[in-house]
């Protein structure tokens, strides 16, 4: 299946004598694919860090072969990333935008002293849409519905996602939800959280229930002024990057860099 332009995955291996043994996991939304994360990593990766932006299963190609995976698909290609990290480098931090962010807080909730600290971009745990109630029965009759994707106020920006959101895919995402509320409290890493003041996709309640809810002694928020959903490509895309690398290096120990 041909892939999307920019959809390809990104893998870069730093020899960087202070940095290099630390890697990052970078994990796109839903409907979405890597390019909305590579300016990230590329970033972090020319600081020199060990940088995973991984293709989650059913992106980045057509809409339909989404509604052919599940979140366990989705959770296993972002394991499979971790524990790739984890055989080159000493300490791996996650970060993840959207449904990027609530896999993140998942692998932070099974993973524990693996992850040395999770960075959360308009995180997804619940969903306030009216049609949610009849999710488990829509998508038996309708493939899908119009999509939520390019919600950037930056002009000329364009995230790489799917136009329509495939119904089978999105239950199964209400899945994931549902365990990463479950087991929330066994989130402990360090948590920085971003939040944009005006996104219309994630509503701003999921911030809240996960700054009330993680059990991190050290959880910082940050409100994106100028940025909608898909922060990691807008008018804030720059803080979001200078901050989480002065996270990386305020969380890492001279041992384990």
């Amino acid at each position: 299946m041909p892939l999307m332009p920019g959809a390809e995955p990104l893998a870069i291996d730093s020899t960087h004598p202070e940095y290099g043994r630390v890697g990052v996991l970078l994990l796109h939304g839903f409907t979405g694919s890597p390019k909305s994360m590579k300016p990230w990593g590329q970033y972090l990766a020319d600081a020199g860090y060990t940088v995973r932006v991984p293709r989650l299963p059913g992106h980045g190609t057509r809409w339909q072969e989404m509604n052919i995976t599940t979140w366990q698909d989705w959770y296993a290609e972002a394991d499979r990333s971790l524990r790739e990290l984890n055989t080159l480098c000493d300490t791996v931090f996650v970060m993840g935008l959207s449904m990027g962010g609530s896999l993140t807080l998942r692998l932070a909730e099974a993973k524990g002293d693996e992850i040395a600290g999770i960075v959360l971009v308009n995180a997804a745990v619940h969903s306030q849409r009216p049609d949610r109630f009849i999710l488990p029965l829509v998508k038996h009759l309708v493939s899908a519905f119009p999509g939520i994707s390019n919600d950037i106020k930056k002009p000329d920006q364009d995230e790489g996602a799917y136009d329509k959101i495939p119904l089978k895919a999105a239950h199964s995402l209400t899945k994931l939800w549902a365990k990463v509320k479950t087991d929330i409290a066994k989130v402990t890493q360090p948590t920085l959280l971003f939040r944009s003041a005006e996104d219309h996709v994630v509503e701003a309640s999921n911030a809240a229930w996960i700054l009330a809810n993680v059990n991190s002694e050290d959880v910082t928020e940050v409100v994106l002024l100028n940025s909608f959903h898909v922060a990691t490509l807008d008018n804030d895309a720059p803080e979001i990057f200078s901050r989480s690398l002065q996270f990386l290096r305020g969380h890492t120990t001279s041992e384990g860099a």
